[in-house]
């Protein structure tokens, strides 16, 4: 009778030993990273997020590497969260057909098909949902942006004279045609880590082991991180005295070390230089489209900032 009974005792302590480790298993995967909100970002989003940028802009997967990188994915990952969270709240819905586009648009970019971009991404072990969850919040963004933002954007005739005169009067100086990856820094506790990442970057860069490109689709938050940081032609007298003194170093098809700003760090790719002549000027329907599209940029930005100051974001990392 001694012996059935400590055969049960043992019996249920073993039972307890492995519903415990389930538990801590489970609670492993969906560790909390952030709250946004009433909404979680586990460690398991986090991870399977940081896996599909280093396996897609060619940085090495290492534990220097995740370190350097995690605070600026945490930080996209909560900026996605609040971008979903307007949509809904604005009855804004994205359609599986608008996700298919959106990764097509991807693989396109990759010259490859979709079908074919997907079997790759399979390989590589990456979950394919992840990959849609970040298309999702895009397309959910751009629809936040046309819908409430663009309205608001009005362009008259005076702007764009004055904004052609302004152009004319720098016929002679030099433009640059760059592409960019910026690095905010919104929290000065955070500054030696994002410049030691965007150094990190210009190593891979110069190395030849990462795209500047795919980095800027990724990493920035320029306006156009979307299209591999492109900014079009800029002007000498457009630029920070910093950027500009950095572009100033390098030649074509070069990228710059990274370079301070007030409101963060920069790395640009020079992909041609010029000197503006009158033929070179943009026409008025041109700048009628780069007054539009700057304005509409700086509303979005101060709109996503305008929500996150007002959500609730609880960062556990």
């Amino acid at each position: 009778m001694k012996y059935l009974r400590f055969i049960c005792v043992a019996f249920l302590i073993m039972l307890t030993c492995v519903v415990a480790q389930g538990r801590d298993a489970v609670a492993a995967v969906q560790q909390i990273v952030a709250v946004v909100n009433e909404e979680v970002i586990s460690v398991s989003d986090l991870g399977k997020r940081m896996k599909l940028i280093l396996a897609s802009s060619g940085l090495p997967n290492n534990a220097e590497m995740r370190e350097r990188m995690m605070p600026q994915v945490v930080d996209s990952l909560i900026n996605e969260r609040i971008m979903l969270q307007e949509a809904r709240k604005m009855g804004i819905n994205v359609t599986p057909e608008e996700i298919d586009q959106g990764f097509a648009t991807i693989a396109g970019q990759n010259n490859q098909k979709p079908e074919q971009f997907k079997n790759m991404i399979r390989r590589g072990g990456i979950d394919i949902s992840t990959m849609e969850a970040q298309i999702e919040s895009q397309v959910a963004w751009s629809k936040v942006v046309q819908g409430k933002l663009h309205p608001r954007v009005v362009i008259s005739e005076r702007d764009i004279d004055d904004a052609y005169d302004r152009i004319k009067a720098k016929v002679g100086t030099t433009e640059y045609l760059t592409a960019e990856i910026f690095l905010p820094v919104a929290d000065a506790k955070q500054q030696a880590k994002v410049k030691k990442l965007g150094d990190r970057l210009v190593r891979e860069i110069k190395s030849g082991k990462a795209s500047f490109f795919k980095l800027a689709q990724q990493f920035s938050k320029a306006a156009g991180a979307a299209r591999g940081g492109d900014t079009g032609w800029l002007n000498e007298e457009q630029v920070n005295p910093s950027i500009l003194e950095g572009l100033q170093k390098i030649e074509k098809n070069q990228v710059t070390s990274t370079i301070k700003t007030p409101d963060g760090y920069h790395i640009l790719f020079l992909r041609d230089k010029r000197t503006m002549t009158e033929d070179t000027m943009p026409s008025r329907d041109q700048i009628r489209y780069n007054i539009g599209t700057d304005r509409l940029n700086k509303l979005q930005h101060r709109h996503l900032m305008d929500l996150r100051a007002a959500a609730f974001v609880d960062i556990r990392v």
